[in-house]
């Protein structure tokens, strides 16, 4: 078989901001269970006025329960619509409630769910969310419908989604469930699918409200959106530094996602034979992928570089597949992955590998029940000095080899706000606070650790070391937990000069199956959630797990 890719190759930051979705990211696998399970999608409520404002329920009954989204809308000013988190009002606000709320639970969520953060919510509500319109979208989507016409497509396809979700909050978050209240339950087992369950419903939503306002509008002269337009169509998201310090505060968990992604990929290159089948698929998915690059135009100068880039690159990867001679290839997988990262940047190369996954559902689609985590950090106190010496030298050669005597390798430090309590991104050298700083300079303290360490009697233990050194406790747990995951670290430094923490988002929201990435800085982005994936009506159909980069249809005007 094929070896996995190393650690040190993976995880590094630059290659981490160049992932693509694949089979295994979160909406992927929530839609496949939703076909296959045959879930139910019901309008339990849609009281609104005349310019859609107002209270609507969307419920989705699984086998063995019932979530529905809660969506409150509201008027709001020009001056009052951003993506940032200081933002104290939106067009929508949202809760995912555990079942179907009561007339008494909705009286306490329209008290508190527009007020988002300063609202008091309850173990019912497994999400908190809001979202704002993208207004010059909404907008011509409502008049043409109104007129009796479909919005032109080619408009859309710049923007691809009529609302954008500012934040989806779960796991405790402003008093919701705790993640432990529906850890065991098979539908939202896996990492982040109760937010996206939510999102996806958001969809749903802001498809039903837009017809719903250009009905009001147009009256007799009204006509729905066409369907392959709503399918193409996804949620936008505006995602900045809140999400970034995930990844290295649940190790076990990066380590899942990735070692299962991992593993597909050489699942995949480990076989002998490329049947016409598969090779005919993956020819006619390169062509869709081109056609989505094409349309995938950004304003970052950085992120337009690397797509123009991919362009010439798919353009020669499409080349390389209409070879008669890959089926008869030895290892003819392993092939065209190996010219990929022979000849490709790292955005080629990891588009690549995520294409040569879609051909193989049967070979590793399982991997997804592989991508969660049950698995607290602990300390081992009986371990000896030695023994943890030996495991800081065999894992973090990457940190020990720093000069943290160089401002620059520590140019960088990260806290807490004090008024949203979301992680910030501050310069050491410019602005003051770095007493608040938060542990994710891990590189730079086990290599305090390590320093510590060899003062330390080798044959002594961790307890003994730890009862004189309490400041190294998150360290040390840190060393002993991860010992065995090997994707489980960033094989780069998050306080240096050259760190830029959209490669965290990117990498991150990649595992959700985001598309069209859109940076407005290296601090956060923009993207788009389920775009091309089947609407309810749709799941089970032929089509409902071929929505992999989609391109915009083709529709009457």
């Amino acid at each position: 078989m094929v070896g996995l890719r190393s650690p040190e190759r993976v995880m590094r930051l630059d290659r981490m901001g160049a992932s693509h979705q694949t089979r295994l990211s979160f909406m992927r696998v929530l839609l496949r269970r939703m076909s296959k399970e045959a879930w139910r999608f019901e309008r339990l409520r849609f009281d609104l006025d005349s310019d859609g404002y107002g209270t609507s329920i969307f419920a989705v009954h699984t086998p063995n329960r019932t979530y529905s989204l809660v969506a409150f809308t509201h008027a709001l000013n020009s001056n009052q619509r951003t993506d940032r988190v200081i933002a104290e009002a939106w067009d929508a606000t949202f809760n995912l409630f555990d079942g179907v709320p009561t007339e008494a639970d909705l009286m306490r969520l329209a008290n508190n769910t527009p007020k988002q953060e300063l609202g008091r919510f309850s173990a019912t509500e497994l999400v908190v969310a809001r979202a704002n319109k993208s207004v010059r979208a909404f907008d011509h989507v409502v008049e043409r419908l109104a007129d009796g016409r479909q919005p032109d497509i080619d408009f859309l396809a710049g923007v691809g989604y009529l609302m954008r979700t500012t934040a989806v909050y779960g796991s405790g978050k402003f008093g919701c469930a705790d993640r432990e209240r529906i850890a065991k339950r098979p539908e939202t087992r896996g990492a982040f699918q109760v937010e996206m369950l939510a999102v996806y419903l958001i969809r749903w939503f802001t498809m039903e409200l837009v017809e719903y306002v250009a009905q009001v509008r147009g009256c007799d002269r009204a006509v729905r959106l066409d369907p392959n337009i709503k399918q193409f169509l996804g949620v936008g998201n505006a995602t900045g530094l809140g999400m970034a310090p995930f990844l290295a505060k649940h190790p076990i968990l990066m380590n899942n996602w990735v070692l299962a992604r991992e593993t597909a990929l050489a699942r995949v290159r480990s076989l002998e034979l490329a049947s016409k089948e598969q090779l005919s698929e993956l020819r006619t998915l390169i062509k869709r992928v081109r056609g989505h690059l094409d349309e995938w135009n950004v304003n970052d100068e950085i992120q337009q570089a690397r797509t123009s880039t991919l362009r010439n690159e798919m353009e020669d990867y499409e080349q390389r597949l209409s070879d008669d001679g890959l089926s008869s290839e030895e290892l003819p997988w392993d092939a065209l992955y190996l010219y990929a990262e022979a000849n490709y940047s790292l955005e080629g190369q990891e588009l690549a590998a995520s294409m040569l996954m879609e051909p193989h559902a049967d070979l590793i689609d399982d991997l997804a029940e592989t991508m969660h985590s049950d698995r607290s950090a602990c300390l081992q106190p009986s371990m000896s000095i030695t023994e943890l010496q030996e495991l800081i030298a065999s894992r973090y050669n990457w940190g020990l080899k720093r000069d943290y005597d160089d401002p620059d390798e520590q140019r960088y430090f990260w806290y807490y706000s004090e008024d949203k309590l979301e992680p910030r991104f501050s310069d050491r050298l410019a602005e003051p606070g770095d007493e608040y700083e938060i542990p994710l300079a891990f590189g730079r303290d086990i290599a305090a650790l390590d320093k510590e360490l060899a003062r330390t009697e080798p044959l002594s233990s961790v307890a003994e070391f730890l009862l004189k050194h309490p400041e190294c406790r998150h360290v040390v747990r840190r060393v002993q937990t991860t010992a065995n995951s090997p994707y489980s670290e960033i094989y780069d430094s998050l306080i240096d000069s050259n760190v830029r923490p959209i490669d965290l988002l990117r990498f991150k929201l990649a595992f959700f199956g985001a598309s069209k990435f859109d940076p407005k800085s290296d601090l956060w982005t923009r993207i788009t959630m389920f775009q091309g994936a089947p609407m309810p009506d749709d799941l089970g159909g032929p089509s409902s797990d071929n929505w992999f980069l989609p391109v915009k249809p083709e529709v009457i005007r």
